[in-house]
């Protein structure tokens, strides 16, 4: 019995440990695909002069998961309530961070630039658009790192603490 519980042990922390390696890894993809999103959203925006109903709508055809389902629910909300869209921006965040791997950094970054989404004239729309991607390429450069330098680490961590518990313990 005592065998089998120390094997559970280890398989769990082996598994947080690959899970966290796997957020990690994700990581940088997510934020490229927010990058692509709002480049699509400024030559939405600038070239075919969109409404940013029809430019959430069109970024979710393009874009995968979970990216798309952000702004298909973005396009969905908008219409449905025809409010402001600094708070149905906001509460759509909130879910975009729970279904994808993004930090806390990236999150605010979106959130900030929410608050200046539709509220300017195109050409200081399309700054603010510039400005969020800088930002995004500094965080993604940061996201590589982290990855390169920790993903095996965690994996192993994860092995080894579950072997270290258990010889603890017995």
């Amino acid at each position: 019995m005592k065998l089998l519980g120390a094997l559970l042990f280890i398989v769990t922390t082996t598994w947080i440990g690959f899970e966290w390696s796997h957020r990690l890894t994700t990581r940088p993809k997510h934020i490229r695909q927010v990058k692509s999103a709002l480049q699509i959203l400024e030559a939405e925006i600038l070239y075919s002069q969109s409404p940013l109903k029809e430019a959430f709508a069109m970024i979710a055809k393009q874009m995968p998961d979970p990216t798309r389902s952000f702004f298909a629910h973005l396009n969905m909300d908008l219409q449905q309530e025809h409010s402001n869209l600094v708070p149905v921006w906001a509460k759509n965040i909130s879910n975009f961070k729970k279904q994808s791997c993004l930090g806390n950094n990236e999150i605010e970054i979106m959130l900030q630039f929410g608050r200046t989404l539709g509220r300017h004239d195109f050409y200081q729309q399309q700054k603010q658009i510039q400005l969020a991607l800088g930002h995004l390429d500094r965080e993604l450069e940061e996201a590589r790192d982290e990855q390169i330098r920790y993903s095996k680490m965690v994996k192993s961590l994860g092995i080894l603490f579950g072997l270290f518990i258990v010889l603890l313990l017995m």
